[in-house]
């Protein structure tokens, strides 16, 4: 889960790492302008994605007006295909030095990086190599606390301590969480030596939300800003809008066929309108997963076909051909239906889906044809 950079302030915040006071406000609030901290401010726009300074919606207000006008400029916005639903109005951070400290988990070595550089913000891509320092650490906070010690050694001596403090924090922050990422860019070192996190990236481990109270609390009371984790904690599966202009519905199982799938179709010129991972093993005889997956696809504005591709090994097609039957009766979805099966159970699948006029296909290049003749009507 990416956390938006106001829910990872404040759970920043919980665990006694300082960040700018500041307000949540969504595109349907009321705008108090009292309820604000003091000026001057930084409206950002709450998106789960970098590079926001770069695309307009994190701009400075210095006056109540400058707020109200960034407010109306940025809700409502669309970047990098997300729509801005909220902003965060925080105070602004001025005469202050702009360091990067960072933590990854390396899936290919099992570790975790440590990054810490003497300069960040913005342009932290740009920042040469030399000036980034790394490390690969066992996956352990004593560890990682012991790298940070080494890293920020390296540091000029102005923002060193800063460093190794705000290190120590994070790196404890990041296994008490099963965090897969941690970033804090720029971290704010201001004269006196004190820092305060200006921006703020973490990403968590969803098959995590259950050993996670905090942030399983989190996703109940802001579903609507977390919808996919939302709907795969309280289902058991993967579904994902990934355009909402997609034409055609996906009903698949296995996340990496899956998105093979969507590659596929999106190669050939055509829109997806969802990924899923409908785990076909847990259906065990019922519908109700498969009824939940067609109505959220009902929902979609311009959906004209679904494609159903299922590549059976335990599961036997037979048994799924007839959920997918009833589950369409009782989703009332009336999009046409292309299936592309393979596997155990297949003959009696045919014979199921031929009942209700569904083609049945095992070559995928010919279930493509077929949906494409479907978006042609």
């Amino acid at each position: 889960m990416y956390l938006l950079e106001h829910d990872a302030k404040e759970l920043l915040a919980k665990h006694g790492i300082p960040v700018p006071g500041g307000r949540l406000i969504s595109r349907d609030a009321t705008l108090d302008l009292r309820a604000l901290p003091a000026g001057p401010w930084v409206v950002k726009g709450q998106i789960a994605a970098g590079g926001r300074g770069k695309a307009g919606i994190i701009r400075r207000a210095e006056t109540l007006r400058d707020v109200a006008d960034h407010l109306d400029a940025i809700l409502g916005a669309v970047v990098k295909g997300r729509t801005v639903e909220a902003v965060r109005v925080e105070q602004q951070v001025t005469a202050a030095r702009e360091i990067y400290v960072g933590f990854l988990l390396d899936a290919g070595s099992g570790a975790v990086r440590a990054i810490l550089s003497a300069s960040g913000g913005m342009e932290i891509e740009q920042v040469p190599h030399d000036q980034v320092h790394t490390e690969l650490v066992s996956p352990d906070a004593q560890a990682l606390v012991a790298g940070v010690d080494r890293l920020s050694a390296r540091l000029p001596a102005e923002v060193s301590a800063a460093a190794r403090e705000a290190g120590h924090k994070l790196a404890r922050l990041f296994f008490e969480l099963e965090a897969m990422l941690v970033e804090i860019n720029p971290l704010f070192v201001l004269e006196d030596g004190r820092w305060i996190a200006g921006d703020a990236r973490i990403v968590t481990d969803d098959n995590a939300l259950p050993r996670q109270a905090e942030l399983e609390a989190l996703v109940r009371t802001r579903a609507a800003a977390y919808p996919d984790v939302a709907r795969k904690h309280e289902h058991g599966f993967d579904y994902v809008e990934v355009d909402p202009d997609g034409e055609i519905g996906l009903l698949t199982t296995g996340a990496g066929l899956s998105m093979m799938l969507i590659d596929e179709l999106r190669a050939a010129g055509l829109k997806p309108f969802n990924f899923l991972d409908i785990r076909t093993g847990g259906l065990r005889g019922e519908t109700r997963r498969l009824t939940q997956v067609l109505q959220w696809i009902g929902h979609g504005k311009k959906v004209k076909v679904l494609l159903v591709n299922i590549f059976a090994g335990i599961t036997d097609l037979g048994e799924f051909s007839r959920l997918l039957v009833k589950a369409l009766g009782a989703a009332n979805l009336r999009t046409p239906v292309v299936a592309r099966l393979v596997g155990n159970g297949l003959a009696e699948a045919r014979d199921t889906l031929a009942a209700v006029k569904i083609g049945l296909h095992t070559d995928l290049d010919a279930a493509i044809a077929a949906v494409r003749l479907h978006l042609k009507k």
